[in-house]
């Protein structure tokens, strides 16, 4: 395959997390491939790291599919799963095996090497309780690109931590960030963003009120248990400068006009509805984000 280009540089586009509300968010993702609008710095936490690599392999099919349809396979997870230590999410089988070739989600990795975007991924150490940011040089084969997509979706509690080159890693919305890798795109030199958020405008963040499980919980890993006491706090402190960088005309922010799901719904056809809205609020704001981009037409 010949090398790919990108169509805009100087501006990071920045995934979110959140679990299914991912349906909605890759609406905007579809439709900018649909447009031909190829960044060339693509970043994302969680849920977003899926959205990123399938805006890296430019696979509008199975940015869909990965949050819509895919739930109702049998092998997704679910409280039997959960009990036998794979999780409720089955992330073995969703991130590691289904991206194999002939799989439910085969990913195309021939198309992802050949794009040239810069691409970060982000997880969080929970052993040191330091976040981590991958990127290319650490994503040389499907399989070490899909374990660290599962190590950054890796929500706690729910889902078993992963070990890479003998470290354990959990959710990437644990880092300082909360779930936002604006801080990564910053380290890289940006100072212009394409945001891409999965809680409506007037979202914010509550305190938990499990401190005391989570303890008991992570009592092998307290860096984990501070981590989810601090991130509302940190996450509403990005959200405040995002709005600030959208003031400055620093930042497009697509903001979900009503998020229609959770970040655990497992309805297909709500998914469904969901992604349909998020792809037509993209469409519709699609001019807005052409012109943020400096893209004619």
């Amino acid at each position: 395959m010949e090398q790919l280009t990108s169509t805009v540089t100087g501006t990071a586009l920045v995934f979110e997390g959140g679990g299914m509300r991912a349906s909605y968010t890759s609406g905007l993702l579809v439709a900018l491939l649909e447009a031909g609008i190829h960044l060339d710095w693509v970043g994302g936490i969680s849920a977003g790291s899926s959205n990123t690599v399938n805006y890296v392999s430019r696979d509008p099919w199975r940015a869909r599919h990965s949050f819509t349809d895919f739930v109702s396979d049998p092998r997704f997870g679910d409280w039997r799963t959960f009990v036998r230590g794979q999780g409720l999410f089955n992330a073995q089988y969703i991130y590691e095996e289904t991206g194999l070739p002939g799989q439910a989600l085969p990913f195309d990795f021939e198309t992802f090497t050949a794009n040239p975007v810069q691409v970060r991924i982000g997880g969080f150490n929970a052993t040191r309780g330091e976040a981590v940011y991958w990127g290319r040089e650490d994503l040389g084969t499907v399989g070490d690109l899909m374990v660290r997509v599962r190590a950054s979706s890796t929500m706690p509690v729910v889902m078993p931590p992963v070990t890479i080159d003998g470290e354990v890693y959990v959710d990437g919305a644990l880092g300082p960030s909360g779930g936002i890798p604006l801080d990564a795109a910053r380290a890289d030199g940006y100072r212009k963003f394409l945001v891409v958020l999965t809680q409506e405008r007037g979202y914010v963040k509550t305190p938990s009120r499990n401190d005391w499980y989570l303890r008991r919980h992570f009592r092998r890993l307290p860096a984990v248990a501070d981590a989810l006491r601090g991130r509302p706090a940190r996450y509403n402190a990005t959200r405040e400068e995002l709005w600030e960088l959208e003031r400055a005309g620093a930042a497009y922010l697509f903001v979900p006009e009503a998020m229609p799901v959770g970040n655990g719904t497992r309805d297909t056809a709500r998914l469904r509805a969901s992604h349909a809205a998020g792809l037509a609020q993209a469409r519709r704001e699609l001019p807005a984000i052409r012109e943020f981009l400096g893209l004619a037409g």
